[in-house]
């Protein structure tokens, strides 16, 4: 597959850049696909230990994609939305759950590297990776999305808190709940996320491996799966009724936060 929305840079430390600066890196559903070739690709490449998932420009990722001309003339192309509620429900689960899913399980050590806005769609995107790094300016906010990892992420109370409201949370306060594992300035981000990926790579691939199995049975045992799996069905309910009933798309809890931050939506 030929790369359009992303970068892949194969190599003992991997890296999947998101290559949409014009739209903070929305997500299109090209992107995600094109995402997730490149993640298969590194999970079964011998030499690459490590695999590194960050964006290009000023933000991580603005979130989903709603209405990028090339994602209409994507959706064009391929007959537009789903418009029956069974199709409409499997794209979803496909192009989120699933992916999400099969990002978390892959058998390789992943590090989100986030700078700017991680918003949406892009909280899903870095949740779904091993670790997260940020730097000092990154914001992330999440929301009750197709997978709905926030719970698992900052724990319960602090996610009705955050969720309730629709505000942003700090890198500082994500490193303080355990969402984040570090935080340096935005000019070290970088150096310092290549670094601790080149010491993790030193690692034999197969103890890494079965270290990554070993954790995250045992959240799966505490019953991550199956809440993720479940949290889609509500959020389609609710999300299905949206589609059907043409709600505006500017009805969402993202300008109310972009608003407390002082920022302005494009």
């Amino acid at each position: 597959m030929g790369y359009e929305s992303i970068i892949y840079e194969p190599g003992t430390v991997a890296r999947v850049i998101m290559n949409r600066p014009r739209y903070h890196n929305a997500q299109s559903r090209m992107m995600l696909e094109e995402m997730d070739d490149a993640f298969a690709k590194a999970a079964a490449d011998d030499k690459v230990r490590v695999i590194i998932m960050s964006g290009n420009g000023e933000h991580f990722s603005s979130g989903h994609d709603i209405g990028t001309p090339e994602q209409q003339a994507d959706h064009a192309a391929r007959g537009g939305w789903p418009a029956k509620r069974e199709p409409y429900y499997n794209w979803m689960k496909d192009y989120y759950l699933d992916m999400s899913l099969r990002w978390r399980s892959l058998p390789k050590p992943t590090i989100a590297m986030v700078h700017g806005y991680c918003i949406y769609g892009g909280w899903i995107v870095a949740s779904s990776m091993d670790l997260i790094f940020a730097s000092e300016d990154a914001q992330f906010l999440g929301t009750h999305t197709q997978f709905f990892p926030v719970p698992w992420d900052v724990g319960i109370r602090r996610a009705k808190d955050v969720l309730f409201e629709g505000r942003f949370i700090t890198a500082q306060e994500a490193l303080d709940w355990g969402f984040v594992s570090r935080v340096w300035p935005r000019e070290k981000l970088e150096e310092e996320t290549l670094a601790y990926a080149q010491r993790v790579a030193e690692n034999h691939p197969f103890n890494l491996r079965m270290c990554k199995f070993s954790v995250n049975h045992a959240q799966d045992l505490m019953g991550f799966t199956s809440a993720v799996q479940a949290a889609l069905q509500t959020f389609f309910t609710m999300q299905y009724g949206r589609h059907r009933e043409g709600v505006p798309k500017g009805t969402s809890l993202i300008g109310n936060a972009l608003k407390h931050s002082g920022e302005t939506p494009e």
